[in-house]
C-alpha cells in the first residue's frame, strides 16, 4: 500500500508540475517554427528544472533566458517574443 501512495504522490506532483508550465507558456506566445521551437525547449527545461534530479533552482526567466540561447543556435536570426512583464526581462 506504501508503494501505492508514494506512485500517487509522484503523479500529483508531475501534475502540478505540467499546470505551472503550461500557465508559464501562456507568456510566451505559440508563432513561428523558432517560436514553437523556443516554447519546447522552455516547457522541457522548466520541467526539467522543477523535478527532482534537478541539479540547481531555476526561476521561470533563468530557463527562458536558457531557452533562447538554445533556440538561437538552431535560429541564429531569432528574436523571441514573450512577456518581459512577466519574466522580469
Amino acid at each position: 500500500m506504501y508503494g501505492i501512495k508514494m506512485r500517487m504522490e509522484g503523479v500529483e506532483k508531475v501534475a502540478k508540475m505540467r499546470a505551472l508550465v503550461k500557465e508559464e507558456l501562456k507568456h510566451i506566445p505559440r508563432g513561428s517554427l523558432a517560436q514553437n521551437f523556443l516554447r519546447n525547449v522552455y516547457a522541457a527545461l522548466r520541467m526539467h528544472s522543477l523535478g527532482k534530479k534537478a541539479e540547481k533552482e531555476m526561476t521561470p526567466r533563468e530557463v527562458l533566458l536558457e531557452s533562447i540561447e538554445l533556440t538561437k543556435r538552431s535560429f541564429p536570426d531569432f528574436e523571441p517574443k514573450y512577456d518581459q512583464q512577466f519574466f522580469k526581462v
